[in-house]
């Protein structure tokens, strides 16, 4: 593997306090393997770039000027990269265990892979489901009706996989949850850039059912390990409704308009009911699901911030 380098990317907004760990675990976990590191700034308002400039004096950092979204910092740091075989994508929020990523190597190496995924677990060490299969409308209505747990053991009823039994073996998935991801320089070629327009949420699955309609399958592998402390998505009202909204934009572009109607219709209906329940995020959701300009609008962080005054006013 000491012919491998890996362009380590990474992007940041306010992520000061996560830097000192996950620079930390780099050296470790790409043990045996060439790399360097690249960092994307996204305007932060901490002192996330002087973290970054004291704890790896070595690493690329890009100073992006504004909160240009997931995707775009990841594009701007390759960019600045340098040569690869292969690019690391990692959130601020994980921590690569040893030899995490030579083991991963050796997953992206075999025939017809274009993304390598490994198996994460949260802070307390409990498995994160990261897999995922392909949007579909009966999923939705699934985790509607189901859970999103009960649903994701049935592979025409989730999303989400969940069968845990599916997490012990190597196999390739529709596409992975995006804060550790390993991409070859041939799908980085064939397949980038990542979709800038989608600012956060949707991107890697975008980039991830692009690189499988490419002939380039994204596999994931027990064998290597990494900790996810995992963001708040699921509890920030205005970060659920990114999410809600990305995936109809997503599912659009993928498909024609009755059947984007039928999605949207199916999403519409879970977040309903769950507004009916009391959970605020679902509420705001139902609200722009219902908005003609809100489905419209190219989201950015004005989007989100509007979204979270929303709540105080």
């Amino acid at each position: 593997m000491q012919s491998e380098t890996v362009a380590v990317v990474a992007v940041t907004y306010n992520s000061e306090r996560l830097l000192p760990d996950l620079i930390a675990s780099l050296a470790p976990g790409l043990e045996g393997v060439g790399w360097h590191l690249t960092i994307a700034d996204n305007a932060s308002a901490d002192d996330s770039v002087g973290a970054v400039r004291r704890l790896a004096p070595d690493a690329t950092v890009v100073e992006m000027g504004r909160n240009a979204g997931y995707a775009a910092g990841i594009n701007a740091a390759v960019a600045k990269a340098g040569p690869f075989t292969a690019v690391l994508v990692l959130n601020p929020d994980v921590r690569l265990t040893p030899g995490c990523i030579r083991t991963l190597l050796g997953v992206l190496r075999k025939e017809g892979t274009g993304i390598a995924v490994p198996l994460l677990v949260d802070g307390d060490g409990d498995l994160i489901h990261t897999m995922r299969r392909e949007p579909a409308a009966r999923r939705v209505l699934g985790d509607a009706f189901l859970g999103a747990v009960r649903a994701g053991r049935v592979a025409a009823l989730g999303e989400m996989v969940t069968d845990e039994s599916r997490y012990a073996n190597e196999t390739v998935t529709d596409w992975a949850e995006g804060s550790t991801v390993l991409i070859s320089a041939e799908c980085w070629e064939r397949v980038a850039p990542w979709d800038e327009s989608f600012f956060l949420y949707s991107e890697e699955t975008d980039f991830a059912l692009r690189a499988r309609d490419a002939g380039l399958v994204t596999r994931f592998s027990p064998a290597a390990k990494a900790i996810h402390l995992e963001g708040d998505s699921k509890v920030s009202p205005a970060l659920w409704t990114l999410l809600t909204l990305n995936k109809v934009r997503l599912y659009g572009r993928r498909h024609n308009r009755v059947l984007t109607a039928g999605f949207w219709a199916s999403l519409l209906l879970r977040e309903a009911s769950r507004a009916a329940l009391g959970k605020v995020p679902s509420r705001m959701a139902t609200r722009a699901l219902l908005s003609p300009s809100r489905l419209r609008e190219l989201p950015g962080p004005e989007t989100v911030q509007r979204d979270a005054a929303s709540l105080k006013s």
